[in-house]
C-alpha cells in the first residue's frame, strides 16, 4: 500500500498540472489572507496610488523571484556554465540548444504561475485597484462636484475606499466610482486570465513543434532527468557519508558507532588548524579536490608514529 502511495505521489510530483495547480491554490489562499490581514487603504491624497499599487505589484514580483530561485534546473543551469570546475568550454550542438531552451521555458512558466495568479485573483478582487484608483475617478459629469474645488474634489474621492461618511448627496456618487472601479478591475483581471491561457497555449504548441524530441522521447527524457536526479543523490549522500567516516577514522583512530574501540588518536595542534580553514571546492591545481573542513591530512602511513591511547577491556 504504502509503495503505491509513494508511486502516486511522485508521479504526481511531476506532473506539471499538479504542480500549477497546487500553487494556484497556494497564492490564492495566500493572497485572501494577505489582504485581510495587513492590506487597509490609507484614504489620503497622493498615498493611495502608491499604497495600492505596491501591494498589486510587489508581491507578483516578488513571487516571480522566488519562483526562479526555487527552481533547481535553474541553479543546475547557472552551475554547469559559471562553476569554475566546469570542462573548456567545447561547441554545443544544436540540439543541445534546443534542449535549453526547453528548459529555459519550462522554468519561466513555472515561475510566472504564482505572479500571474495573483495578479489575477487581486484583480478580479478589485480592492487594490479600487485604493489605486479613487483619486482619479472622473466626477465631473455629477453636478453635485460642481461647485467643490479640485483639492476638495481629491480629498473627497481618496475617502471613497474607506467608506467615510460622506454627504447624503455624495453617497450614491460613491456607490457608483466604487461599482465602476470593481467593474475595471475585474475586466483586466479577465483579460489578464484570457492573455495568459493563450500564452500557454501557445507557448506549450510552439515547445511541441520546435521540439527535436517525439512525444515518447520527451517523456523518456523527462522520466531520465527524475530518475538521474534522485539515483544521483543517493549515491551522493551514501559517497560523502563514506568519506567523511573514513576521514574522522584517520584524524581521531575511531567512528562513532564502534561498539569495540581499542585505539583512539589524539589530534594534534598541526591537525586542528589544517582543518579549522575551509578548503573550497576546485580551488589550487588539484584535479580530485578536497569536499569539506575535514582534509585529508592525515596519511595512513602516519596514523602508527602519531601519538595515541590504547583502551584495554
Amino acid at each position: 500500500m504504502s509503495r503505491t502511495l509513494n508511486n502516486i505521489l511522485s508521479s504526481l510530483q511531476r506532473s506539471g498540472t499538479f504542480i500549477n495547480s497546487l500553487i494556484a491554490a497556494s497564492t490564492i489562499g495566500g493572497q485572501q489572507l494577505f489582504s485581510s490581514l495587513t492590506f487597509r487603504c490609507p484614504c489620503q491624497v497622493g498615498k493611495n496610488f502608491s499604497y495600492g499599487s505596491a501591494f498589486l505589484v510587489i508581491p507578483a514580483f516578488l513571487l516571480l523571484v522566488a519562483g526562479y530561485a526555487l527552481r533547481s534546473q535553474l541553479w543546475t543551469m547557472t552551475s554547469e556554465h559559471c562553476c569554475s570546475c566546469a570542462p573548456p568550454q567545447r561547441r554545443i550542438s544544436p540540439l543541445e540548444r534546443k534542449l535549453a531552451c526547453l528548459r529555459v521555458f519550462s522554468i519561466t512558466g513555472r515561475a510566472l504561475v504564482a505572479p500571474l495568479t495573483w495578479l489575477a485573483v487581486t484583480l478580479l478582487t478589485g480592492t487594490y485597484y479600487e485604493c489605486a484608483a479613487s483619486e482619479f475617478a472622473s466626477v465631473d459629469h455629477y453636478p453635485v462636484f460642481d461647485n467643490v474645488s479640485a483639492s476638495k474634489r481629491k480629498e473627497i474621492l481618496a475617502g471613497f475606499p474607506c467608506g467615510r461618511s460622506a454627504p447624503s448627496d455624495m453617497i450614491p456618487v460613491r456607490d457608483e466610482v466604487a461599482l465602476l472601479h470593481r467593474y475595471q478591475s475585474q475586466m483586466l483581471g479577465w483579460v489578464l486570465i484570457t492573455l495568459a491561457t493563450i500564452a500557454a497555449l501557445v507557448s506549450r504548441c510552439l515547445a511541441r513543434c520546435c521540439s527535436p524530441l517525439t512525444s515518447l522521447q520527451h517523456c523518456y527524457w523527462t522520466s531520465h532527468l527524475h530518475n538521474e536526479r534522485e539515483l544521483f543523490e543517493r549515491a551522493a549522500e551514501q559517497h560523502s557519508r563514506l568519506l567523511v567516516l573514513q576521514r574522522i577514522k584517520k584524524l581521531f583512530g575511531f567512528v562513532p558507532g564502534e561498539e569495540d574501540v581499542r585505539h583512539i588518536r589524539i589530534p594534534s595542534c598541526q591537525d586542528w588548524r589544517e582543518i579549522a580553514a575551509p578548503n573550497l571546492l576546485c580551488m589550487g591545481d588539484d584535479l580530485q579536490g578536497h569536499y569539506s573542513f575535514l582534509r585529508d591530512r592525515v596519511d595512513e602511513n602516519e596514523e602508527g608514529k602519531s601519538e595515541g591511547i590504547e583502551l584495554k577491556p
